[in-house]
Formats: C-alpha cells, structure tokens, sequence
C-alpha cells in the first residue's frame, strides 16, 4: 500500500533529524579534539599564518634582498620606488651600496638562514650629477662609516642604478637630498638624465629640482662657482701686463 503524506512527513523529520545529530555529533569531537590538543592547533594556526605572511611578502619581493641592480623588478624603477641601503665605499664610477630590505622579526631571520647570508655590493650613481674631485671627497667624509641612506629609483643602466639619493642629517629626524647638496655646495655640475624619457614628467620635474640647486651654488659663488675678488683679478691683470713684465726685468736687472 502506498505511504499516506502522515507517515512519509514522519519519516521526513527523522531523517532531519538524524543528520542534525550526525552533524552535531562531528562539531562535537572536532571542538573536543581542539580542546585536548589545543597547543597543536595553536601551532598549526600560528605555521598557516607565518607562511602566508612569507608568501605574500616574497610575491611582492618585500624582504628580499637584492644583490645585484638586474635582480630589481621593472615595476619598482617604473614607479620609483625607494630602497633602504648601507653605502660601503665611494669609487670614481659611483656609491658601492648594500641593500638592506624591510626587517620583519619572524620572517626576515628564516629568509636569510635559507640564503646563507651573502651580500653584494650595487653600483649606485647619483643621477643629474657629475661629480668634481673635491664632491668625490665630500661623499667619502660624509657617509662614512657605513651610513644608511634611501635610493630613489630613477633608471638603470646595465649594472648601475641611477638614483636620488638621500640621508638622516646628524641629530635631526629629516633627511637630505646628496644629488642636491653637491650641487647647492658647488661640489658637482649637473648632467644628462640617463635613461629617463625627454617628454615625461619626471625629467621636467627632476631637471628643475637640480637646476635650482646649481643656480643656488652659482649665485653665491660657491665651489667650482666661486669666482676671485675684484682685487684679485685687478692683480692678475697686472701681473699678465707686458711693459708691467718689462720693468720688472729692468729692476731686477738694476739691483743685480
């Protein structure tokens, strides 16, 4: 005989309810076995979520350290973005710097135990800049030992990176600008824009920033800028004067 609808909703609501007691049943032993084991789900917790944060942070190339100007993505020179570096020596070709990437206390120890801890030296050169032997001696005196100092990508070229670069004044919670300092010392002339486009707005922007700073030095007579005082030229004219030349021949020949 077919089922009347009383007893097919009957066996409707305990099928229902044998799966509310199955489902509840399973909530049950997963709480009690996360109670008893409560360390271990916190490790587990605490593993997931480091080697997410490790994940992300290497996608986005955030603490890695790079050793050489071509291990840099492109996005970061297109976007001139700013890293952290430690400037070991200054050469005739540029700052030979080490990169020191964003510190995050778990993870930027476990990165370096698997890279063994080597570290290279990147060709940094101070974009806009040509540097005089005296603003080559500046540098030496001013980032030693070792300071930290912030590159602004602007290009690369090769092996070398062309940067802006800046640093913390001493007791002062500002930095500077090195590219503009020389030129405002007089330390340095400004130069060609290596491998930023003539018709974007960053080289406008770059070249009036640094033009600024070497009319500044010129204005003020200031290192290579520096000019001699109206007496000064007035006795070099003198000096260079032929008949002023011949009368000292004649005097000197006079008292011999």
């Amino acid at each position: 005989m077919p089922e009347s609808s009383g007893e097919t909703e009957t066996n409707e609501r305990v099928t229902d309810s044998q799966g509310s007691l199955s489902t509840h049943k399973i909530v049950s032993l997963i709480s009690q076995f996360a109670d008893d084991h409560l360390t271990l789900v916190r490790y587990i917790s605490t593993g997931l979520a480091v080697a997410g944060v490790i994940a992300i942070a290497r996608s986005i190339k955030l603490v890695t350290t790079f050793q050489a100007a071509s291990e840099i993505p492109a996005r970061f020179i297109e976007r001139n973005v700013s890293l952290r570096g430690k400037v070991h020596s200054v050469t005739e070709r540029g700052l030979e710097v080490e990169h020191v990437p964003i510190y995050l206390p778990v993870i930027s120890p476990i990165l370096s135990k698997c890279k063994g801890g080597c570290t290279s030296l990147m060709l940094v050169h101070l974009v806009g800049v040509e540097l005089t032997p005296q603003g080559r001696v500046w540098l030496q005196k001013n980032l030693a030992p070792a300071p930290t100092v912030w590159l602004k990508l602007i290009s690369r070229e090769d092996d070398m990176l062309h940067c802006l670069v800046s640093q913390s004044r001493q007791g002062s919670m500002w930095s500077y600008c090195l590219n503009e300092e020389l030129l405002t010392l007089g330390l340095a002339r400004t130069a060609p824009l290596v491998g930023v486009l003539p018709d974007s707005s960053l080289y406008w922007r770059l070249l009036k920033r640094l033009h600024r700073a070497e009319v500044k030095a010129e204005r003020k007579g200031r290192g290579l800028w520096k000019q001699d005082s109206l007496w000064e030229r007035a006795s070099k004219v003198v000096m260079d004067n032929a008949v002023f030349r011949l009368m000292r021949r004649i005097l000197k020949k006079t008292h011999d």
